[in-house]
């Protein structure tokens, strides 16, 4: 037996029968760009959608002699032994590759299971077992979708490109799927101070790591020079991943890199995260909203040194802090002063999703001393308003 991937694009494929595995083939064959010509005297209800789509071309009748004419591929899946016999038949004399859906062990050729995770495609055949060949390729994919399997290209692409990957509030296993596959394919990683570093460990020993971390008055890199930065390495031909803590566009600069991308003709594309300022009050037992409780949040970050204290002070809900914990006596006393109560429960998350999570609450009126005292520190997460009274203690 000898594996070997067909190009159908543009290419004609005759498909014998109308039931739901013609359904399945034809609906592939679609998908794969191919020229598909459907005979079979009535189809069912998801061959007769592509129909009427115009994907697929039918002829509603039985299989006759010259069905095969200018076929590339043929697959049959009637149901009828005498039939499929009959396909199959004429297109060996035909010399056409012919798919038996009815006797794998009569067929010349066999679809395979396949697991596809961007442009990888794994094909798996078991021996004509299609449950073993499916059980087989759920896990490969799963693989292939987690980035557990190398996925690095060994050849230049024409064109290098930017992925910005919303890395999560901490936990590396809060990376989405897709994130997790495009550090796989990574050439360059430029990485955040909070993103989930952990991740870092994983990547082959030739992959470039940029430190572009930003902490309270240290930035390694400008953002400006960050831009630079991933601009040029993809102008190189560089496959470039810019991995941030949270989700890039949730006070993370994101679409200022994106900008610059577009501005400098570099393909650039956005991996969404899990936000922090979701996420870590999750982690303490906090919902944001809660029914009877807070049906709106705001988000606010340290870096707005100039917030709007009358309109903070009237809305109602829950106020999400970023990055907070060094001007939390300052956003305190302002809430405070207008018109805030001073006994709203206040929560202070520290090292949200990680093992050395640890919560601090309080209310507006004592949690500035409270935080002195346990010697709260970045980076944390400060959650103001009812919900704060339902944090897990610790």
């Amino acid at each position: 037996m000898h594996a070997l991937f067909l190009d159908v694009r543009g290419r004609r494929v005759l498909v014998v029968g109308g039931g739901p595995v013609a359904a399945r083939r034809a609906a592939r064959l679609v998908a794969d760009g191919a020229d598909v010509h459907v005979v079979a005297p009535e189809v069912g209800d998801d061959l007769a959608a592509l129909v009427e789509s115009g994907e697929v071309r039918w002829t509603a009748r039985g299989y006759a002699a010259g069905d095969l004419d200018g076929a590339w591929l043929a697959h049959t899946a009637t149901g009828v032994r005498a039939v499929d016999d009959r396909v199959a038949a004429d297109a060996e004399a035909a010399h056409v590759w012919c798919v038996r859906a009815d006797d794998a062990a009569a067929s010349l050729a066999w679809t395979p299971a396949v697991a596809r995770a961007g442009d990888v495609a794994v094909a798996v055949t078991a021996g004509g077992d299609p449950r073993r060949s499916a059980t087989l390729r759920a896990a490969i994919a799963t693989l292939l979708e987690t980035g557990a399997l190398p996925l690095r290209h060994h050849r230049a692409p024409a064109a290098g490109q930017v992925t910005l990957v919303g890395g999560g509030p901490g936990d590396p296993g809060l990376i989405t799927t897709r994130g997790r596959r495009a550090l796989a394919e990574a050439d360059v990683v430029v990485v955040d101070r909070l993103a989930p570093r952990a991740l870092l460990d994983d990547l082959d020993e030739d992959v470039e790591v940029i430190e572009a971390g930003k902490g309270p008055h240290a930035h390694t890199l400008t953002q400006a020079e960050i831009n630079a930065v991933l601009v040029e390495r993809a102008q190189a031909g560089r496959r470039v991943v810019r991995l941030k803590g949270g989700d890039p566009y949730v006070l993370g600069r994101g679409g200022e890199e994106v900008a610059a991308c577009v501005a400098a003709g570099v393909a650039v594309s956005v991996v969404p995260g899990v936000t922090s300022a979701i996420a870590v009050p999750a982690a303490a037992g906090i919902p944001v909203t809660h029914r009877g409780v807070a049906r709106q949040v705001t988000i606010l970050s340290a870096h707005d040194t100039t917030p709007d204290w009358p309109t903070l002070g009237r809305l109602e809900g829950t106020l999400v802090l970023l990055m907070g914990v060094g001007r939390l006596d300052t956003y305190a006393a302002e809430l405070v002063a207008h018109g805030r109560p001073p006994g709203t429960p206040v929560a202070v998350v520290e090292n949200g999703t990680l093992p050395e999570q640890r919560t601090t609450t309080g209310t507006l009126a004592t949690i500035a001393d409270l935080a002195r005292e346990r010697g709260v520190g970045n980076p944390a997460v400060v959650v103001v308003g009812e919900v704060a009274a339902l944090a897990e203690p610790s």
